[in-house]
């Protein structure tokens, strides 16, 4: 197998041929098509996160099928197609993970961060972290929805979204999304098509990012240093912005809850306790950036509302080839440094073969390929895909 190689923190990738791997008990090996690029994988690199296992494989958000399956695996065949989250691998016996808590289990793994990861032609994973994926849909459109779809659904959820719907809660009507990028801009139509209103955050002076936010169903987008026309009834934080806490803070109304949505964050500046204290009662949710496996012998399908209620996304994707992995994450990287419409970056890995050397990037935005359909049914479920009986519109110079 092949695959791009982060050997010392704050390195350059390296390209490394290595013996292909064989899948233990519970184990599947993949053979990937793609990998999303995520600002985690920066994260890794960049030496943000501790104790990354190196030499590492990043990348968490893989596509591809299954070419070996382990001992005791029964759930998925050979030729199946999976995806890969974040989330990659837990004990599966302590107390956390007995009660359906994994994602703080102390001995979980992570994809690309603790073990090897998707940027490589071939992936080993626990099969119990293993999404099945339908085929008839693109790689580069199904691997942003393993990591940017699943932690806006958990932010979502720990919203009071789910308990909202169910009528056990108190209720959520006005949502603040602060970093509009790849799960606010799913989030949003989710959100949205719900009936909720949406209020965008970007950075300050991002007008393409608020213009884009609002043109998939917010009511209002602006900068972070601003405050919303109506104090929200829940704040999701997903920009790594430590100062972003108390502004969102200052933004919810007296009970509301405020949901830090990332696994690295700037550090937090003190702030009055007033924000958290106040005539009433604020709360804090904090969450970890993971997702629990699924339940066993779900299927991740489609995520499409009952009837006719549709949502677009819109978004730009530059595709790289796999030897371009280390330009892909300088993109991901420049992305925090001027503003635009929100762009996706994937390496596809099935192209290695095909004129690596000569590899380009793929880079024609007069022709904008179409997203996903993002549109979440009112049970507490989560699916994956598009609606693939209807044609989505492409969006033709979305830079302006």
């Amino acid at each position: 197998m092949r695959a791009m190689v982060l050997e010392k923190s704050r390195t350059a990738l390296a390209m490394r041929e290595r013996p292909g791997p064989a899948p233990a008990p519970g184990e599947i090996l993949i053979e990937v098509a793609a990998c999303g690029v995520c600002r985690t994988d920066l994260h890794v690199v960049d030496g943000d996160l501790p104790n990354p296992k190196l030499p590492i494989i990043p990348g968490h958000e893989i596509v591809g099928r299954v070419a070996a399956i382990g001992a005791g695996v029964a759930e998925l065949a050979l030729g199946g197609r999976v995806g890969v989250p974040w989330l990659g691998s837990t004990c599966g016996v302590c107390d956390y993970c007995r009660a359906g808590r994994e994602n703080l289990c102390d001995r979980a793994l992570f994809t690309g961060y603790t073990r090897d990861g998707g940027y490589a032609t071939h992936a080993l994973a626990d099969a119990r972290y293993c999404f099945p994926l339908p085929d008839g849909q693109d790689d580069a459109e199904v691997a942003p929805l393993l990591c940017a779809g699943l932690i806006g659904w958990r932010s979502y959820r720990m919203a009071n979204a789910v308990e909202d719907l169910a009528g056990k809660g108190p209720r959520l009507e006005a949502l603040g999304l602060y970093g509009f990028g790849a799960a606010a801009h799913i989030l949003v139509q989710v959100a949205a098509w719900q009936g909720r209103r949406v209020y965008a955050f970007t950075r300050v002076g991002d007008e393409a990012a608020q213009v884009f936010a609002k043109s998939l169903g917010a009511v209002w987008a602006g900068g972070s240093d601003e405050m919303p026309p109506e104090p929200l009834d829940a704040a999701i934080i997903f920009a790594p912005v430590g100062p972003l806490v108390p502004l969102a803070l200052k933004a919810v109304k007296k009970g509301g809850r405020v949901v830090c949505g990332g696994i690295h964050m700037s550090d937090i500046p003190s702030f009055p306790y007033r924000l958290l204290w106040e005539a009433g009662s604020r709360e804090r949710c904090a969450c970890r950036f993971a997702r629990r496996a699924p339940p066993r012998g779900s299927r991740a399908d489609t995520l499409i509302a009952p009837g006719s209620s549709r949502s677009r996304s819109e978004l730009v994707r530059r595709q790289f080839r796999f030897r371009m992995a280390d330009r892909a994450l300088d993109r991901r990287k420049a992305q925090a440094q001027r503003p635009f419409h929100f762009v996706y970056l994937i390496v596809h890995v099935r192209d290695f073969e095909h004129g690596a050397d000569q590899a380009m990037e793929i880079d024609d935005l007069s022709v904008v390929g179409c997203a996903h359909a993002y549109v979440m049914n009112r049970a507490d479920q989560f699916h994956l895909g598009r609606d693939l009986d209807q044609c989505l519109a492409h969006r033709r110079n979305a830079f302006g």
